[in-house]
């Protein structure tokens, strides 16, 4: 006997259908195989799904069981046929139908009941696009699932539980479609306020020009004077995700089976802080089975390198064509995965290998030589890719204790909390999606030069200061027109159309006074 359950595999961030055949053999001694290319945890479902279904107090059948998985021909990883296989196995024994349109996945624990599986969300994409109706999965990972409109997700707690649904005994309840679970409602929580941070008010516009176009920052000060700080405080300025880009987002923490139980579809932008001891496979991604590095968990968020200078140089020169193209490629020999990894970087460094270079108090006790070996930890490519550059002085104490005096002029003034920069932030970004509607790209920062052209267009007086700055200063062509993005950032900032001429000025303060390009 012959029974066809349907289910998927996921490669990187597709999906591709599975035939689980179960053949039942009344001849033969019993057992139980799995062919079809399987991997260990593939392998290893023939002791879950049997010992599941003894334990729903049903009898397993003592016949020669062989499960292939079609197409035979490409590797089959991870739990999640426990369900399918088993269904499959107990149509035969209870004799029930199992729907053509219905699609079948997740793991089995050793009692029946399923756990959460990662995956269910790619799974319902796949399930709309190749027309089936029906979607069962565990429970813990129905909201993923849910997401998608148009598919019928039935939540299952328990092995017993789809048996009986599918004999007609008992009808499961399906979940109705729902864009947002619970736990990801409402803005990103961040660790500080833009009020707490003292002073710093040239970093703080810059954090806010980078917020509104997307662009990349690079924080050079002494510890202490506020870099972390700043870097923590940005996720309270950013406006929250649009549905498409949570649904990018959901997508690869779905893949990486970053979703908690019960979780759904993300609303708010990732935050990434990888320590420097990161490998090269943890952030661009890579293994043996090709998993999304921190630069794709920070998709459409932002990836915050602390201490940037202390990262291996191999790993930082890794970044270079995922910041210009938006994607990473991962090739193996057996396959080849693409994630998407248009992040937002943030990136803060000491001065010198002591940090008090410059200070206004403290010497620096680094010799010439080891400033500048210091400094060459980040190469020139890496550095022409970050569009603004900006010191973080120190702070004096007396500066600090005016922030609290009263009673004084112009003193004790409260600082923009981050709600209110967000808010700026937000019509900027709204100006650029309506600018962009029939574009391929959300943000200033994703702009090609063909869009320059006619997004961000320069007066005479306006293009004659950047040449002038770029002859001065040795710009390269790329650190060109990303002055242009700049500039249109902050034209977009004031809610101008025009770029003007304080526009551009301010856009080439946050060019590195010394040219480290190479």
């Amino acid at each position: 006997m012959l029974i066809k359950v349907s289910s998927a595999l996921h490669i990187g961030l597709e999906t591709v259908g599975v035939d689980v055949e179960i053949n039942m053999a009344s001849r033969g001694l019993p057992g139980f195989e799995i062919v079809g290319l399987p991997s260990k945890a593939v392998d290893e479902s023939k002791e879950r799904v049997r010992t599941a279904i003894v334990n729903s107090q049903i009898e397993f059948p003592s016949r020669k069981i062989t499960v292939n998985l079609a197409p035979a021909d490409i590797p089959k990883e991870g739990s999640f046929y426990d369900l399918p296989i088993a269904v499959g196995i107990l149509s035969s024994v209870l004799d029930f139908r199992i729907p053509k349109k219905a699609l079948f996945f997740g793991e089995l624990s050793l009692d029946g009941s399923l756990r959460h599986t990662k995956g269910a969300l790619l799974l319902a994409l796949y399930a709309k696009e190749a027309g089936y109706t029906h979607l069962f999965v565990p429970k813990d990972s129905v909201n993923e699932a849910a997401v998608i409109p148009e598919i019928t997700v039935y939540p299952v707690a328990h092995l017993a539980e789809v048996v009986e649904h599918l004999a007609g005994r008992y009808a499961l309840e399906p979940v109705v479609h729902k864009k947002t679970a619970p736990s990801f409602d409402g803005a990103a929580v961040a660790e500080f306020d833009m009020a707490e941070i003292l002073g710093q008010e040239q970093a703080k516009r810059a954090m806010e020009i980078a917020a509104a176009g997307g662009h990349n920052i690079l924080m050079v000060g002494s510890p202490g004077a506020g870099k972390t700080m700043l870097a923590r405080a940005l996720p309270g300025i950013l406006p929250p995700l649009q549905t498409t880009e949570s649904l990018e987002v959901t997508k690869i923490y779905s893949a990486s089976g970053n979703i908690p139980a019960g979780g759904g579809l993300l609303a708010t932008r990732p935050f990434r802080a990888p320590h420097h001891s990161t490998s090269l496979v943890g952030l661009i991604g890579g293994g043996s089975k090709p998993q999304p590095g921190e630069i794709s968990l920070a998709h459409r968020g932002v990836l915050f390198l602390d201490e940037f200078n202390e990262f291996p140089r191999a790993v930082l020169e890794a970044l270079r064509q995922p910041l210009e193209d938006g994607t990473v490629t991962i090739a193996r020999s057996l396959r080849r995965v693409q994630y998407p990894a248009q992040f937002m970087l943030v990136a803060s460094a000491n001065p010198c290998p002591c940090g008090y270079l410059n200070h206004p108090k403290k010497p620096c006790i680094c010799s010439p030589r080891e400033v500048q070996k210091y400094q060459k930890r980040t190469s020139g490519p890496i550095l022409d890719r970050i569009d603004l550059h900006v010191e973080v002085p120190a702070v004096e104490v007396d500066d600090l204790a005016q922030h609290f005096s009263v009673g004084k002029k112009g003193v004790g003034l409260a600082p923009e909390t981050s709600q209110k920069i967000r808010e700026r932030i937000q019509q900027a970004r709204d100006i650029q999606q309506q600018r962009f509607s029939s574009d391929n790209i959300r943000v200033n920062a994703e702009m090609k030069n063909a869009h320059l052209k006619q997004y961000a267009k320069l007066a005479s007086d306006v293009e004659q200061i950047l040449r002038q700055a770029a002859n001065r200063f040795q710009l390269s062509a790329r650190s060109y027109f990303r002055m242009q993005k700049i500039a249109r950032t902050i034209a977009d900032l004031e809610g101008v159309q025009e770029i003007e001429v304080k526009h551009m000025a301010e856009a080439l303060q946050y060019r590195p006074k010394i040219n480290n390009e190479e």
